[in-house]
């Protein structure tokens, strides 16, 4: 097979059925050189059968899977060049940190004085230049990560492979360690696969976000455009916390389409993926809870809004801001708005105010 450029990774119609049940359903995938692509879902939505299946972990029961332009689909895992983070680390407690480190090096049978070269610069890289001496029990878990990461790199594989390597770390070090492994993948220039159910990690880190669910691809995408503009309304709910209501498409011009929504009057949305949709047609209109302003003042409705009376009937306070449920001409809605003084108490009376152009649609669907 001739090497395509800038292709990494390319799966084609790839499947993977356990007896009966099928994880993965022809699944048609290109990453591009150097790329961090994160695949995001919920537990059971195939990503970690994808992940395992590029590995050489599984096999797929049909299609084919391309690493550099060569096809590697009844390739063993131990040539395929490849570096893999696992959620619990696997380092070698019995062994030091140079020895787990240069773990790969060795099998590879390079010299001595390459092996030193070579664990040196991937422990300056992950910023523990000091440890080499110590034991995986010695670290702290962040510690012990990084060192996973670094055993990961310093074989210089062609792709990097994480398989949801924060989800033991603590809230704040898993924050921080997600800026400093964005960091080293873009230093090093590796492509990277990334597997997580959190979607503020896929935001913060992603090239592209590969969302799935039960086994399908739902939307592939810039962080941005997948945020803004979702395909769905299962990608409206995972990335974020939406409102979704149903609504009565209109009309349309070339960049608007205007849609009635039962109980809250009409609004120009965007025309973003909608393009597709024909006037008439049933949407769920997507309110982002962040984009739902509340407010208690007599200050004029923005001409492209719509401000209605809402109550107050839940309040989750996080800090700089709180996360409000609202009762919205029958509508059960969420508003995380900034704390500007105090926030707002169960059962207040506020105006609703939701601008067109902060909505999107996505296709209608009478369970969502």
């Amino acid at each position: 097979m001739t090497e395509i450029a800038g292709k990494a990774v390319e799966l084609g119609g790839i499947v993977k059925r356990f007896g009966a049940v099928t994880a993965v359903h022809r699944m048609d995938l290109s990453i591009e050189e150097g790329s961090f692509v994160t695949l995001l879902g919920p537990s059971g939505c195939g990503k970690t059968t994808t992940l395992r299946m590029i590995a050489g972990l599984l096999d797929p029961s049909e299609g084919d899977i391309t690493i550099k332009g060569k096809s590697v689909t009844r390739t063993p895992i131990h040539k395929r060049n490849l570096g893999i983070v696992f959620q619990n680390y696997a380092l070698f407690p019995h062994k030091t940190i140079y020895d787990n480190v240069a773990f790969g090096l060795k099998y590879r049978k390079q010299s001595q004085s390459e092996i030193d070269a070579k664990v040196r610069q991937a422990l300056d890289l992950v910023q523990l230049p000091d440890l080499s001496h110590r034991y995986p029990r010695e670290l702290s878990g962040g510690q012990q990560q990084r060192i996973a990461l670094a055993r990961a790199i310093v074989i210089e594989p062609d792709v990097l492979l994480l398989d949801e390597p924060l989800s033991a770390l603590d809230a704040n070090l898993r924050e921080d360690m997600r800026v400093e492994l964005k960091r080293i993948q873009a230093q090093v220039g590796i492509t990277t696969i990334f597997v997580t159910h959190d979607q503020s990690e896929a935001l913060a880190m992603s090239d592209r976000i590969v969302v799935m669910s039960k086994g399908h691809i739902e939307q592939i995408g810039a962080p941005e455009d997948v945020y803004v503009n979702p395909a769905s309304a299962f990608v409206a709910r995972f990335l974020g916390n939406s409102n979704l209501v149903a609504g009565d498409i209109v009309s349309r011009s070339a960049s608007d389409v205007n849609v009635t929504i039962g109980g809250l009057g009409g609004l120009k949305v965007p025309l973003g993926r909608s393009r597709d949709m024909a006037d008439g047609e049933r949407a769920m209109v997507v309110v982002r809870a962040e984009r739902l302003y509340l407010d208690q003042s007599e200050a004029e409705t923005p001409a492209d809004a719509v401000s209605l009376p809402a109550e107050i009937t839940a309040v989750d306070y996080q800090g700089q801001a709180a996360r409000y449920f609202v009762s919205v001409c029958g509508h059960q809605m969420q508003a995380i708005n900034p704390i500007e003084t105090h926030p707002y108490r169960q059962g207040d009376k506020v105006r609703a105010v939701i601008r067109g152009r902060d909505c999107a649609l996505v296709p209608f669907e009478a369970s969502a």
